[in-house]
């Protein structure tokens, strides 16, 4: 099945997830057809910018002058983690959109689902 794009929606699907939440907003938005492509863009939107929002906040409390120099030896290894989480489910989410399968993530995936199968 061909999304708007022209694209195969497999090909779209993944694509929504190559820039994070940037491309997956923009996909988004430009396809109003495809449900398999819609639900991959909205949760590459959600996913992505849940990451973001997590690591600034991090980043805002390792910056505090005294508490950050404490928490600073917590939260720097958590933000290692966090680009690490980024990149491996990067690569797994695209995989599976690609695959033709339609992987929700726990809580944003049922979330997801719930208003592209509407």
């Amino acid at each position: 099945m061909k999304s708007i794009f022209g694209l195969e929606q497999n090909i779209a699907a993944a694509l929504s997830y190559i820039f994070g939440p940037i491309s997956g907003l923009a996909v988004l938005i430009m396809e109003r057809e495809n449900k398999f492509v819609r639900f991959h863009a909205m949760q590459a939107t959600l996913w992505f910018s849940l990451l973001l929002i997590v690591g600034w906040v991090l980043a805002i409390i390792v910056d505090i002058p005294v508490l950050g120099v404490v928490l600073g030896i917590i939260l720097n290894p958590l933000l290692a983690i966090g680009s690490i989480i980024w990149f491996v489910s990067l690569a797994f989410l695209m995989f599976k959109a690609f695959s033709n399968d339609t992987f929700k993530i726990p809580i944003i995936g049922e979330i997801v689902w719930s208003q592209v199968s509407k």
